[in-house]
């Protein structure tokens, strides 16, 4: 009789890479499906190498590598995603400074490239384009202002702002009472 094995259905284990040669090429072709930060590519390659001092030699020789050759660069990544957040998204400062942030990119490479990034912009208008783009209506009551209000919040615009824009839409002043309030 045939004895059969079942498969592995966990997790597998990633190929560790013995050269720096092979990290590299496994770099290059990771920054080729998609661009990442110095300190997302410092973790994903550290899953590729054996753990202790060699393996972070290595890593860290394979980031100087690509730096030098201007294939990896934090301030490139900040520039064109604080961009694209700007006017495909309609996100607020805020909320672009807060995902770079997460993504391990230098705050002071933030703070230069929203201000490049959003030198031009009022961020009144760019949360009425935010609203526009999310197709939020005239909320009728107390519960649907603060919602929007909520929802300016977390796509990066101060309070300020989010009143300033809910009164253009002539709202009832007790519920944006209670929403500056709580803001405070």
């Amino acid at each position: 009789m045939a004895t059969f094995e079942r498969k592995r259905t966990g997790p597998r284990s990633p190929k560790l890479f013995e050269t720096e040669a092979e990290l590299y090429n496994y770099a290059v072709g990771a920054l080729g499906r998609i661009t990442r930060t110095v300190m997302q590519l410092r973790r994903l390659l550290q899953r590729r190498v054996t753990p202790g001092e060699s393996g972070v030699a290595m890593i860290e020789a394979v980031l100087t590598r690509l730096q030098a050759q201007q294939y990896l660069s934090d301030t490139r990544y900040a520039a064109s995603y604080s961009a694209l957040r700007k006017e495909n998204q309609r996100l607020g400062k805020r909320r672009v400074a807060q995902d770079l942030m997460q993504k391990g990119v230098p705050a002071e490479v933030i703070s230069r490239e929203l201000e490049l990034t959003y030198c031009d912009t009022d961020e009144e208008t760019q949360a009425r384009a935010f609203l526009a783009r999310k197709r939020t209506r005239k909320p009728t009551d107390q519960r649907e202002t603060a919602r929007v209000f909520r929802m300016l919040a977390r796509a990066g615009f101060s309070g300020s702002t989010a009143m300033k824009v809910l009164k253009q839409w002539d709202l009832d002043p007790e519920a944006l009472a209670q929403l500056a309030e709580a803001d405070l």
